[in-house]
């Protein structure tokens, strides 16, 4: 297929896109239509000259928004659809092409992502109904993650749960860990072990062996894991009950305050942007600075404990907002793995930012590599449309 994919982000109240060409050389379109349904919605994003654009939109909804964002691809019409979609279950081990039996088996799995499969179901219908002539494919952030054995995927929780309920660790952020590890393999001219490490407002971290995760940080939801932007990540689980007992917390209060008000900014009492973080603490300010710390040593933890997931440690991948953009934090991940034998190459790390590839290691042979990959969910969410539209094509 050699037109454009419009790949979709939809959230209960914004739509994120980009119009992915099939050649690389060609610029992409990208933006996001925010606030809707809250009468000042607006869309603002890039057009094909590398220019910011902001358009309002008034009281628009998802329906409406999309169909601004159609009339902004400057004529560009799309071959296929593609949206991320963040919970497959255990039915969805690969994308699919979105029919009435797909919509509701995602609709079906909603009770395990309820602030997210609701959204991405909105974006589903508004296209099908903009775009009834266009093939719709689904791609979900766990499907990646479905190559887990049972020893990584199980809690240690009666059968039940398990079998009738489907309580078990899924893991996220597939589309961001599948790409960067596939990226890895090519620089290195190998089908590698990686520890790939996903650091933004949402963090995780996964072992890939020969491009399929064996292990991964998150599990049934995406607060699992390492500490993120406003998620606590790995707590006690008698935690619930004692703030319950304890303080009279509603399970809704707690649900909140581990998602939404926890991590570096409950650590910090400042603020869940790393930026403003590492200046802080450079300043002297303790909070900031016992956030990064913590932050680093929850990652280096992840990535140890991980390691055993794989038959051989090719090298260790940092990618998203902050593994990309922050020679702090990679410094001091690896500083707190001695016995992997890394060797960090100071002037490297300290180049390589804002969207730069490199690697920040001084190399030499059987010592693991550490990358820093630039991740590209959506150009992945494009790859896997086009795949299985030629697969059905045949």
């Amino acid at each position: 297929m050699n037109e454009p994919v419009l790949v979709i982000n939809c959230g209960s109240s914004s739509i994120k896109y980009a119009l992915v060409p099939a050649a690389a050389d060609q610029p992409r379109l990208t933006g996001l239509a925010e606030r809707l349904g809250s009468g000042d919605a607006r869309l603002k994003g890039v057009d094909s000259r590398g220019e910011a654009f902001t358009r309002d939109l008034g009281d628009a909804g998802h329906v409406e928004a999309l169909a601004a964002i159609l009339e902004g691809l400057e004529g560009r019409r799309p071959g296929a659809v593609g949206h991320r979609i963040v919970h497959g279950g255990e039915q969805f081990t690969r994308a699919a092409l979105i029919d009435d039996e797909v919509v509701a088996a995602i609709e079906a799995t909603s009770a395990l992502a309820p602030l997210h499969n609701p959204a991405n179901l909105q974006g589903v219908a508004a296209t099908r109904a903009l775009f009834a002539e266009l093939p719709q494919v689904a791609v979900f952030d766990t499907a990646f993650h479905q190559s887990l054995p049972p020893r990584a995927y199980r809690y240690a929780l009666p059968e039940a749960l398990y079998r009738e309920h489907g309580i078990r660790r899924y893991g996220f952020h597939g589309t961001s860990h599948a790409y960067v590890s596939a990226r890895a393999d090519a620089l290195a001219g190998i089908e590698g072990g990686w520890l790939t490490a996903h650091l933004g407002n949402g963090c995780s971290t996964a072992a890939v062996w020969q491009g399929q995760s064996l292990d991964t940080s998150m599990g049934l939801t995406p607060l699992e894991g390492l500490v993120m932007g406003t998620r606590s990540g790995d707590v006690d689980p008698g935690l619930h009950a004692h703030l319950a007992r304890e303080l009279g917390w509603s399970l809704e209060r707690i649900n909140d305050v581990l998602n939404r008000g926890s991590g570096l900014l409950g650590l910090s009492g400042l603020s869940n942007d790393m930026r403003e973080l590492e200046a802080a603490a450079e300043a002297g300010h303790a909070g900031a600075a016992l956030a990064v710390e913590v932050f680093c040593s929850r990652i280096a933890k992840s990535l140890a404990a991980l390691s055993c997931a794989l038959p051989r440690l090719d090298g260790i991948v940092f990618t998203g907002g902050i593994g990309e953009n922050s020679p702090r934090v990679r410094e001091q991940v690896v500083a707190l793995l001695p016995h992997f034998g890394l060797a960090l190459d100071p002037e490297a790390n300290r180049e390589t930012i804002r969207g730069h590839e490199g690697r920040i290691d001084a190399p030499a042979p059987n010592r693991p590599a550490l990358w820093v990959i630039p991740t590209d969910e959506e150009g992945r969410i494009a790859d896997e449309t086009r795949q299985l539209l030629g697969e059905t094509a045949r």
